[in-house]
């Protein structure tokens, strides 16, 4: 199997924020990626196009944009575990999990590092032997594309490197139908006292508060793991990521 730890760790650092550091190293990472040679000519050429972009930009436009892109919605969250579990009490034990996993293989995190950033995983899958990486990758193949084609759906450059992703764990680079987030100023809105409507969690007085009985979707974790990839089954679907894959039409 082809050697890709040099794209893989490119790709990392492309994902990153594109800091002055960052851009300042973006011809080293396109040659290395070129060097290298497993990512499809094709998918190098739309590389390039973004690094050209980041480098041709405002400085302060290129960071606002990656911010509006990455941070502002869930649906193009880098944190793979923000499309399995969300902000539910699985979370944490999946994040010790894959901490564990990392610390195995001699990876140590960062205070500062998330363990489900796509960077950091990428930069652990660059350490392992290139059968390992493929299949720890291809275990979260439903997450990376859903967040492509979110991406897509934006018209956003980032998506060609999530789509070199996809194609260095041997899938196949699919756009899917995708839910629309919802407004970030309504997510973090804060009912009306006194005036709130059953649907947000709040009755009017004399009103009967309904009870709402929701199904668990999340899968099961597994316990502690002996290699990477059977560590990346704690990536399992979850209900949107599976929807996505059963809508996805090839480009």
């Amino acid at each position: 199997m082809k050697d890709n730890r040099y794209s893989l760790r490119a790709l990392a650092l492309l994902l990153g924020y594109p800091d002055a550091e960052l851009r300042s190293h973006l011809p080293e990472l396109l040659l290395a990626i070129d060097k290298e040679g497993a990512i499809p000519v094709a998918r190098r050429a739309e590389l390039h196009s973004l690094a050209v972009e980041l480098m041709r930009l405002d400085p302060m436009e290129v960071e606002a944009r990656y911010v509006e892109t990455f941070d502002r919605g869930r649906a193009t969250s880098l944190h793979m575990f923000e499309h399995i579990h969300g902000d539910s009490r699985e979370r944490g034990p999946a994040m010790v999990d894959l901490v564990q996993t990392y610390e195995k293989a001699g990876l140590m995190m960062a205070p500062d590092e998330l363990p489900d950033h796509l960077c950091v995983v990428l930069e652990f899958a660059s350490t392992q032997p290139p059968k390992l990486a493929t299949e720890f990758l291809g275990e979260m193949a439903h997450i990376l594309t859903a967040v492509f084609s979110a991406l897509v759906q934006r018209g956003s450059p980032y998506a060609a490197p999530v789509a070199a992703v996809l194609e260095l764990c041997g899938q196949r680079v699919q756009a899917v139908s995708i839910v629309a987030d919802e407004a970030m100023d309504d997510v973090w809105q804060e009912p009306e006292a006194f005036d709130g409507c059953s649907t947000k969690g709040q009755s009017k007085p004399g009103e009967a508060q309904p009870i709402h009985f929701v199904r668990k979707t999340a899968a099961p974790l597994n316990a502690a793991h002996t290699d990477p990839t059977s560590a990346a089954s704690v990536f399992a679907k979850g209900p949107k990521a599976q929807e996505a894959q059963a809508q996805g039409a090839r480009i």
